[in-house]
Parts: C-alpha cells; structure tokens; sequence
C-alpha cells in the first residue's frame, strides 16, 4: 500500500501543482462546462443555449415603409429656379459656350465672360487656367441633364473630343456652375 500512496502523493503535489497539471484541470472545467451547457440547451435549436443570434432578423426602419433614399425616391425632383432667372439648361449651355469660344480671347476675357455664370469657388479654381487650353471646340449633342436635388443638377455635354460634365447649385434659385469636368472619347 506505501507504493499506492507514494504514488498518489506525486500525482497531487507534483504533478497537479505544476503550470502543466494546473492547465489540464482548467481545461477539463471548460469542456465540462460546454458540454453541460450542450445538454442543457438541447439539439436542433440554434439559436438557443450559447448563441447570442436573435430569432428574428434586426431591423432599424419598418420593412414596409420603403426605401427613404433621394435615389430611391419615386418622384423626381424639379430644380427651383427664382423667377427671372435662367434655368440649369440655360445656364449650362451659356457656359459651355462661353467655356468653347475662349481660344480666340485673352484668358482675361474668358475669364471675366464665365465669372457671372459660376460660383466664387468655380472663377477661383479657374483663375490659372488659359483658354487655349480647352479640349474641345464644338459641341455634338444635345446636353442632358441629370436632377439630383432642388439645388443641385448634374449636366453632360456631348463635344467633338469627348464630354464636359458640368455641376450646377441653386442654393438660392440662382444657378451657377461648380464643378467642370472633362472626358475624353
């Protein structure tokens, strides 16, 4: 019997007392723990016992309400214009054309001629910008124009080298360019 013991004392001082014998008993409590959790949960429903995932899906908006996105949006909107004032198309076209006929003039005067029809933001991007530079020396096609909000339009301009894409605002009823953008064909 003195060699059972001695056995059994090595076994609990020594081995159970050491960094090995301490992690093979924490996981022993771990499986013991998940698998009574297992048994106590049942078969068949996951979203039972441990899991944390709801029965039903999460919602922030009522499904039945419909999308309440600008893009969305079933009717479109209608650019505010003050009255008096020229339309976004108008505007557009008065630009493209000023923006087209700069080759012959001195940047000075293409300037000055596309400062009424843009927006402080706009005439100052394109103060270092020279006339000659312009791509383009005709247009193609009729220009189209994209409604995004009451204030705000997107237009595209076919020209002979590719496309002038101009953002308009409103946010008083004025239109005025923003934005120019150039694609080549």
């Amino acid at each position: 019997m003195t060699a059972m013991r001695r056995a059994l004392e090595f076994l609990f001082t020594r081995l159970l007392r050491s960094r090995l014998g301490i992690a093979l008993g924490i996981g022993i409590l771990v499986v013991g723990a998940v698998g009574t959790a297992r048994l106590v949960s049942g078969p068949g429903d996951p979203t039972s016992g441990l899991s944390n995932r709801p029965s039903q899906p999460i919602t922030t908006v009522d499904p039945a309400a419909g999308d309440d996105g600008v893009v969305g949006s079933t009717t479109p909107p209608t650019p505010s214009t003050r009255p008096g004032t020229p339309t976004p198309e108008q505007i557009a076209d008065r630009f493209t054309a000023t923006w087209l006929s700069g080759r012959g003039d001195s940047a000075d005067e293409w300037h000055a001629a596309l400062r009424p029809l843009s927006t402080p933001e706009l005439t100052e991007k394109l103060a270092g910008a020279d006339p000659s530079g312009v791509p383009a020396e005709r247009t193609t096609g009729e220009a189209s124009l994209r409604l995004r909000t009451g204030t705000f339009v997107e237009v595209l301009v076919p020209l002979d080298t590719g496309r002038l894409r101009l953002e308009l605002v409103a946010p008083d009823g004025k239109w005025l360019v923003d934005a120019v953008d150039w694609e080549r064909a």
